[in-house]
């Protein structure tokens, strides 16, 4: 049974507390401290990951104090995207609704997710990389919305220097999307290795970059399942840049 199957079939052990329990209190429409069950480990950490990124998403949207159709679209598209069911759907809008109030308590959350992640960087990574490209959902990022990302990977344990290589990541792999054709400076960019990189270097940093992003390990580390197509995504991607300098490489 996946994790959502055993938080509404009642199956939870550890109460969600701190600001994502309450969240995900208003998301389900009620309280939660008359559940008692086995809710530890993994599921912890895939509901809270799964709390924070549509409240956090919801509050990015609001940054530049408006919610736009595009990040409305986006949000939607990402939870067409997971297949989320219709109960998931409807707490995932909730929790997007609760991240746009003046008073969200957006450090607290952070700090929260951190912990139930155990930092794992990898996972917080995947977070961070699905802000950015809802933060992107109206083709550009505004002032407001970078300040805020910029605060969350300091939050988080992100250097500056990460978050750019994310954005330059997301601003190429926009040409080499599945059946697309990948161009060798994007390529290069998705790796985050320059030109002059040897053919080793070049390994290393697709390695290091699969590992990051392989859907099992993340699944494994906390990932909800339902986010691993965009894990796998993220994967194709990052051998379709691969496979596109070795091309050149080899001529």
């Amino acid at each position: 049974m996946s994790w959502f199957g055993k938080l509404f079939g009642g199956g939870f052990g550890f109460v969600l507390g701190g600001p994502l329990g309450a969240l995900l209190g208003v998301a389900l429409g009620h309280g939660l401290d008359s559940k008692v069950s086995r809710f530890r480990g993994r599921q912890r950490v895939q509901t809270a990951f799964f709390t924070a990124t549509f409240s956090v998403m919801g509050h990015l949207a609001k940054a530049d104090g408006r919610v736009s159709e595009n990040e409305i679209q986006m949000a939607r598209t990402l939870m067409e995207q997971m297949k989320l069911n219709p109960t998931l759907k409807k707490m995932a809008i909730r929790l997007f609704n609760e991240g746009k109030a003046d008073e969200f308590p957006l450090d607290e959350v952070l700090d929260q997710l951190k912990r139930e992640c155990l930092s794992r960087h990898d996972l917080m990574r995947v977070f961070l990389e699905i802000q950015l490209q809802a933060s992107y959902a109206d083709g550009s990022l505004d002032q407001a919305e970078k300040k805020i990302l910029l605060h969350i990977c300091d939050r988080l344990g992100f250097s500056r220097a990460e978050f750019d290589q994310m954005e330059a990541m997301l601003r190429s792999g926009g040409s080499g999307g599945r059946g697309g054709s990948m161009l060798l400076d994007d390529a290069y960019k998705i790796l985050d290795v320059s030109k002059n990189a040897t053919d080793a270097e070049v390994k290393k940093a697709y390695r290091k970059l699969t590992s990051q992003h392989h859907p099992d390990k993340l699944v494994a580390k906390g990932l909800p399942e339902e986010m691993m197509k965009i894990a796998a995504d993220k994967t194709h991607e990052i051998r379709t840049a691969f496979e596109v300098i070795k091309k050149e490489r080899d001529q």
